[in-house]
């Protein structure tokens, strides 16, 4: 049943929102965790090489690379100066706008998500997939799947 735009939300509603968001703070708490315990940098790096890696010949835009990562800008820019000085991407001059660039991940980025990947995939494992069995699974990927949309 539609509700009113200004009604107030239902008890069940306020609880699936707050339980929503401390699943989230915590999940990805102890995910942090387990990644920087197995000595890799945080999350967002993760994330930041994976879509670069995902995407043609390697490079995107910082603006295609926020939209994608849900990054804030400032935050994304701060993030790129480190993963540059650390190598695992390069900038490029992009010759259709004189003052944009490419984000480019390099080699030694592409071993680097290969890497953080068998900490982070049994941390999802772990904090996920062993607490629930495969139609719980299923279930929340689609109902989070439909707050995406």
């Amino acid at each position: 049943m539609a509700r009113k735009p200004n009604e107030k939300p239902r008890d069940s509603t306020v609880l699936a929102w707050t339980r929503l968001v401390r699943a989230e703070q915590a999940v990805l708490g102890a995910v942090e965790r387990d990644l920087k315990e197995a000595g890799f940098p945080p999350l967002a790096w993760y994330d930041v090489l994976l879509e670069l890696v995902r995407a043609p010949d390697g490079r995107l835009r910082p603006y295609e690379i926020e939209q994608k990562t849900l990054l804030a800008q400032y935050n994304l820019s701060r993030l790129l100066d480190r993963l540059e000085r650390e190598s695992v991407i390069r900038r490029e001059i992009c010759p259709d706008d004189a003052r944009g660039h490419w984000i480019v991940v390099t080699d030694q980025g592409r071993a680097l998500r290969e890497k953080m990947w068998k900490a982070y995939a049994p941390a999802i494992q772990r904090h996920i997939g062993d607490k629930l069995d495969d139609k719980q699974v299923a279930v929340l990927g689609e109902l989070l799947g439909r707050l995406l949309t």
